[in-house]
């Protein structure tokens, strides 16, 4: 059997209860956990100066291979063109790109180095699986290095249309470099659809839909697939930790504190693309139009800090702030506080509790690949009394999660009426949505979004030694 190798910006510290972050670090770490292999990245660790060196850990199955960055290749490669013109621009705020092509050179010249690392480290027959937009030039490095392992990659954010991608100018340098994957993997089909899009509108390619339902192009001299692959979670994991928790100290604090009032529950990174303002600002709006909620529902938002040595986002942490001040001035009382802003991390099993013990579920980004916080929100409710998820149409958990109320994160209104519809939905209703979401969370968890895409790159073939991709994509 093939040894898997994952490969990602970052490897997340692994306790024994896994990961302490959700998203990719989860996804991935419960994919590889159960066919083994290995998993290789950045540590997190900043250098100063001298040489990185790659550091191995085995815990059971799995083969841990960190390596740390220098400061300037940290500086170029991860907060200047991943975050400072990829993040941006990829999740449609064209208006928040900042470009330096040094920086471009530098994301270049660090993933080229990263494959370096890697290549010693891979046998024949191993399988390769390549994560995120900070590793788009990851297959084209290892072509050039002479691999013909079969490479995959899976987008964990969303795929701009043609239009905003432009915005970023070397967007066919990009394009090019994932034409050098066997497989391309997106969260959602509208991703997919972007993609080929450009590769037919800007690129002169070719798209067509084959019978397994893949998606085979030609671009750049290069054929390879692609497809969409919606990341799930194990929902009844999930639900027996949040259980567990149900008697913690989190969750007895948060009851004993609101006296019995309903709960609106987030969970963010503190980022623009999350719609945390317009979140706020919906909040307020029900308070100012439906007076009879006031001292009787409280909105806890925890936004976990990220980032935080990038302007942007020190900017939403000034006007979350603010926001949140401003709101409980107005409306809060001696014995109640209706929003709670919370600027730290808890571990999972201290999240999956608190979804359970609160009503409604609010999860309303302005763009993102797919949220897994909506899927592990309704994982972790009670089956007989669950609460409500208010999802934003533009999160990719929108196309599977239609037990949900979806809204639009840019209507306030809309927003307001949908957590007032959560507040006083009959229990009949609550637990209708609440199933019909929970079957399609088990038909399509964590699991099968591997298998799928294993099986998919099982099935594209290895490339011919005879091919050099690198002088057929300048061709």
């Amino acid at each position: 059997m093939s040894r898997l190798i994952i490969v990602s910006n970052r490897v997340a510290p692994i306790s024994e209860g896994g990961p302490a972050a959700g998203g990719l670090a989860v996804g991935v770490y419960d994919a590889l956990k159960e066919t083994g292999g290995m998993w290789f990245g950045w540590s997190g660790d900043v250098l100063a100066s001298g040489q990185p060196q790659i550091v191995l850990e085995e815990r059971g199955a799995v083969t841990f291979a960190t390596i740390g960055l220098l400061r300037r290749d940290y500086d170029q490669y991860y907060r200047g063109f991943s975050n400072a013109t990829l993040w941006p621009a990829f999740h449609y705020r064209a208006d928040l790109v900042q470009y330096d092509r040094h920086e471009y050179e530098g994301y270049s010249r660090v993933n080229a180095w990263l494959a370096q690392q890697l290549v010693p480290l891979l046998r024949e027959d191993d399988v390769i699986w390549v994560h995120d937009y900070h590793l788009i030039p990851f297959a084209q490095a290892l072509r050039a290095a002479g691999v013909k392992n079969r490479i995959g990659f899976f987008l964990h954010i969303p795929f701009p249309a043609s239009q905003v991608l432009l915005a970023v100018p070397p967007h066919r340098e990009l394009v090019q470099a994932l034409c050098a994957f066997d497989l391309l993997g997106f969260q959602t089909r509208p991703d997919l659809r972007a993609f080929c899009d450009y590769i037919v509108n800007e690129a002169g390619g070719t798209t067509a839909l084959q019978p397994d339902g893949l998606t085979r192009i030609e671009a750049f001299g290069q054929t390879l697939c692609a497809g969409d692959y919606p990341i799930g979670v194990y929902p009844d994991e999930i639900a027996e930790l949040a259980r567990a928790g149900e008697r913690g100290k989190p969750v007895r604090t948060l009851k004993s504190t609101l006296h019995g009032r309903k709960v609106i529950m987030s969970v963010d990174r503190l980022d623009y693309s999350k719609g945390l303002v317009e979140r706020f600002r919906a909040f307020e709006r029900l308070l100012d139009h439906t007076p009879a909620q006031r001292n009787k529902v409280s909105f806890v938002q925890i936004a976990p800090p990220t980032r935080a040595d990038l302007h942007a986002y020190q900017d939403i942490r000034l006007r979350l702030e603010a926001e949140s001040g401003r709101i409980n001035g107005r409306y809060a009382e001696l014995d109640w506080t209706p929003i709670w802003y919370i600027h730290r991390q808890y571990e999972r099993a201290v999240l999956a509790a608190l979804f359970r013990a609160s009503n409604v579920g609010y999860v309303t980004p302005l763009r993102d690949g797919m949220n897994l916080v909506a899927k592990e929100y309704v994982s972790a409710q009670d089956p007989e009394d669950p609460g409500v998820l208010v999802l934003s149409r533009f999160a990719g958990a929108a196309q599977e999660l239609s037990g949900a109320l979806i809204v639009n994160p840019l209507d306030i209104d809309g927003m307001a009426d949908a957590l007032g519809t959560a507040l006083s939905m009959p229990l009949a209703e609550r637990l209708a949505r609440y199933q019909d979401m929970m079957a399609q969370l088990r038909e399509n968890n964590v699991s099968v979004w591997r298998d799928r895409f294993m099986r998919d790159l099982g099935r594209v073939g290895v490339r011919q030694a005879s091919l050099p991709p690198l002088e057929r994509a300048q061709g």
